[in-house]
């Protein structure tokens, strides 16, 4: 079984699997950089000032004995049940940044990696030569 195993791990596509994913999450947390510290706060300007991460609706009550933020952090840490759209918001621009970039990547690769033209056939007999070979054969 661990000679399995070993055969397995040393296949080409699983090492490259593994070295997308990790190069996947180091992608991932750029692109969350680039949300959050460059993106966000150029539409924050443009908004008047919104910070979409403090963005959320107060779903439950909020302890009588509560005496910390009104921030959408500190609630969520105290254990308020919230929706935080902001933080969906942001989610979503995050996503479409990284399809976005995947989709160049593989439409890049695509034309990288273009298929061979296969040789074309022989050509053979036309069907008028074939037809006129039948008859010439009927006639004997």
């Amino acid at each position: 079984m661990l000679g399995e195993f070993k055969a397995f791990i040393a296949r080409g596509n699983v090492l490259d699997l593994a070295v997308g994913v990790i190069i996947g999450a180091a992608f991932g947390k750029i692109v969350a950089s680039l949300t959050d510290d460059v993106i966000m706060p150029v539409i924050s300007a443009i908004t008047g000032g919104i910070d979409f991460s403090q963005k959320f609706v107060v779903l439950g009550t909020i302890p009588a004995d509560y005496k910390g933020e009104m921030t959408y952090a500190a609630l969520k840490a105290a254990g308020v049940s919230m929706l935080g759209w902001g933080s969906f918001i942001t989610a979503i621009i995050n996503f479409l940044i990284l399809a976005f970039v995947i989709f160049l990547i593989v439409r890049q690769a695509n034309k990288v990696m273009t298929k061979p033209e296969e040789p074309a056939a022989p050509a053979g007999p036309s069907e008028v030569d074939l037809l006129t070979e039948i008859r010439d054969a009927l006639k004997k």
